[in-house]
This record gives structure tokens, sequence and C-alpha cells, in this order.
């Protein structure tokens, strides 16, 4: 499965990098092929460890601030591994075709 979310911090200001450099850490940590953008981290894996593993970044940022907000998407194939880099490859192939 694929998985997109976002964990923020809430009740800790405007800036909240630092608490989510804690959550991206953890997601790095983890070993599973992950990216993150301005907008999510999105990781790849078997149900039960992408789960545990956003559970430990939202951990990760309720340990920094007293609340969070988390947002979750999910794109589950059972099966299919290396998903996340083989959608984009085929919207590139698409783009270059003109």
């Amino acid at each position: 499965m694929i998985v997109a979310f976002s964990v923020t911090p809430l009740g800790v200001g405007a800036d909240v990098g630092r608490a989510v450099a804690e959550a991206v850490r953890v997601v790095r940590a983890s070993g599973l092929p992950n990216e993150t953008n301005a907008m999510f981290t999105t990781l790849e894996g078997e149900w039960d460890e992408v789960m545990a593993v956003v559970k430990q970044a939202t951990d990760a940022v309720l340990a920094a601030s007293p609340r969070c907000s988390l947002v979750l998407k999910a794109d589950l194939r059972p099966g299919v591994t290396g998903a996340m880099t083989a959608k984009v490859e085929s919207v590139e192939r698409y783009l270059s075709e003109g």
C-alpha cells in the first residue's frame, strides 16, 4: 500500500518545522520507501508496517505539541510493490510522448 499523510502540530504557534522534522525523522528511520514534499510524506509497505510508522510519526509530533492534526490518504493494492515510483514513471512516459 501507499500512504500519503500529513501530521501537523497544533497549539505551538506558526513555526511547526521542528515537530514536523521529528515526524519525518521517524519515517526515514523506518527503512520503508518514502518521499516528503511541502504537503505530504508518502511511504510504501504492508498495512501493519505503514500504519505503525504513521502512528510513531504522530507520536513524535505529540511529544512536541499538545495536539496534532493527521490527514491520511491510502492506495491499497495487495501484492503490489514499487508502486510509489511506478505510478510516476507511467505519467512521465505519457508526458514524454508529447
